[in-house]
């Protein structure tokens, strides 16, 4: 196989990075007003920001993590891609259009539109900021270890500052381009992403005849597991655990606050849920790719190999792409994994400043009593705290199992927004006691949980290997804490009384999320 070439890749990191930086200046505004900044103006069709969406959803973990994970553990591996992608039904059939006409930046303003504004506002906003900030630090620490290793750099500190490098140009697109610069990012990705793994995939089925037996066969001789990564059990082997895995992951993707908000950058609800359907198609096609992309790593790289290389399992889809085409290919593709995570951490970036400055802000401190222009500053002003912020935790989670925070943001999503969301949107009795108990008792109970499980402590993989502190047996706790947020929906909601103009408020939002009246429009350019 042929070594890999550092000077290569950082020409090929350095030609994206600066194509992207001229392509966010030059659509952004220095000006923008809250709805240029939080949602590009409404001005995104449907197709650009379904290829927006796809770039926002297919992080690192999707291309990276699970080509690495089919290599290795085969069957079970593609069962992320499966659940990822079923996940885009619930999103469609419950959320998009719904949402769209709801709300006008943030998912706050779905969930306080008929309820006490303060309070609700306060709940959504924190459960916003937990999903966005583990989810960040995954994302820093997973860019810190692979470009450090393509950059062929070595040692804590060398890592340290790639993670330093990304965080500022995340810092740079969302402060200059806002949604609209950091839109054009996700779908440049996006189109950069699916392209590259078409063309790896056609060359992986080349080499075996376009016949896929003979692929997963040549993945079976190179495996020493043989014909078990055919068959269900070589990952999860406790089917409880993967029921519960395969819950947060199919229920989160609808609660999701950096996907959530892509819907308000189309002009109408229509718009929106033809974003949901361009997003399916792609997201579908890419992990399709994924499954021959995994087993391909599997059968011409080895999977020996790939644990034993410094990503890990992080490095099937880089070490396929030297095995396939070279260095070259080898630099194209790393180029586009370190755009996959610039763009992901974008959008990560800007959902957390826009629910701080216009939901906690705007909304809690302000009272709605804002400049023109203070919110948009006060978002910027926070995009640089939370960049600041993503880096530090992402140089302190260099070196230890980072999988929990993805776990935990798409738990945390699951748990505290979405049950709140269907409330809100289809049951008239829900009020603001149910918000509260169903949001914080979510966000609560999954995060002790976690705590208080194998990934955590107890285990060799753990976080904290040397200790043990685990008494709840299971790596992701979606099967306890989402019925549990679901439930306490309900009890807070029968608990508390309805405020005097409840009814009003909640007949005002049934003909709005359905028929659009009165719904947020494009801005005019």
């Amino acid at each position: 196989m042929p070594e890999i070439n550092p000077v290569i890749n950082m020409v090929v990191f350095g030609i994206f990075v600066a194509v992207t930086l001229f392509i966010v200046f030059r659509v952004s505004r220095r000006k923008a007003t809250e709805n240029e900044f939080y949602a590009a103006g409404r001005s995104f069709s449907g197709r650009q920001n379904g290829v927006a969406i796809a770039g926002d959803y297919l992080s690192a973990a999707s291309f990276l993590g699970i080509c690495g994970a089919i290599a290795v553990a085969g069957y079970d591996g593609f069962l992320y891609s499966i659940g990822f992608l079923v996940a885009w039904l619930v999103a469609l059939l419950l959320v998009a259009e719904l949402l769209r006409n709801t709300g006008k930046f943030t998912m706050a303003d779905v969930l306080s539109f008929r309820l006490r504004q303060r309070p609700v506002r306060m709940a959504a906003a924190l459960a916003t900021l937990a999903v966005c900030f583990f989810y960040l630090v995954a994302q820093m620490a997973g860019a810190g270890g692979l470009v450090a290793l393509l950059m062929g750099f070595e040692g804590p500190l060398a890592t340290s500052i790639t993670i330093a490098v990304v965080g500022v140009l995340m810092i740079v697109y969302v402060i200059v381009g806002g949604m609209k610069g950091t839109t054009w990012v996700q779908i440049i990705k996006a189109v950069l992403l699916i392209v590259g793994a078409g063309i790896m995939t056609i060359m992986v089925m080349f080499l075996v005849g376009f016949d896929f037996n003979a692929l997963l066969q040549r993945a079976v001789e190179a495996s020493p597991e043989g014909e078990a990564i055919l068959a269900p059990g070589l990952k999860y082997t406790n089917p409880i655990d993967f029921l519960s895995l395969g819950l947060a992951l199919v229920l989160g993707t609808a609660g999701l606050p950096h996907v959530l908000m892509r819907f308000y950058t189309v002009p109408s609800a229509k718009e929106a849920r033809r974003s949901v359907v361009w997003a399916i198609w792609l997201i579908g096609i890419f992990y399709l790719f994924t499954l021959v992309l995994g087993f391909g790593a599997g059968a011409l790289v080895g999977p020996e190999t790939i644990r034993e290389s410094p990503g890990g399992e992080n490095s099937a889809a880089p070490l396929l792409a030297l095995a396939l085409g070279g260095p070259v290919l080898m630099a194209i593709i790393s180029a586009i994994a370190f755009a996959t995570i610039l763009a992901v951490v974008a959008g990560l970036a800007i959902t957390a400043a826009t629910s701080f400055a216009h939901d906690i802000y705007a909304s809690i401190i302000k009272r709605g009593d804002v400049q023109p222009g203070a919110e948009v500053k006060v978002a910027r002003i926070t995009v640089v705290v939370i960049g600041i912020i993503a880096i530090l935790g992402g140089i302190l989670a260099q070196n230890q199992n980072v999988a929990f925070l993805v776990a935990l943001a798409f738990a945390v999503a699951a748990s505290a927004n979405l049950p709140t969301i269907i409330y809100s949107l289809f049951w008239r009795r829900f009020n603001t006691g149910g918000a509260l108990w169903s949001m914080y008792g979510g966000l609560a109970s999954c995060v002790l949980l976690i705590v208080f499980s194998p990934v955590v402590s107890g285990r060799e993989t753990s976080i904290f290997a040397d200790a043990d502190f685990a008494i709840f047996p299971l790596a992701n706790p979606g099967i306890v804490s989402i019925p549990l947020a679901f439930v306490l929906g309900i009890v807070g909601t029968l608990l508390s009384k309805p405020s005097p103009d409840h009814a009003a408020k909640q007949a005002e939002m049934e003909v709005r999320s359905f028929t659009g009246a009165g719904a947020e429009k494009a801005s005019e350019h």
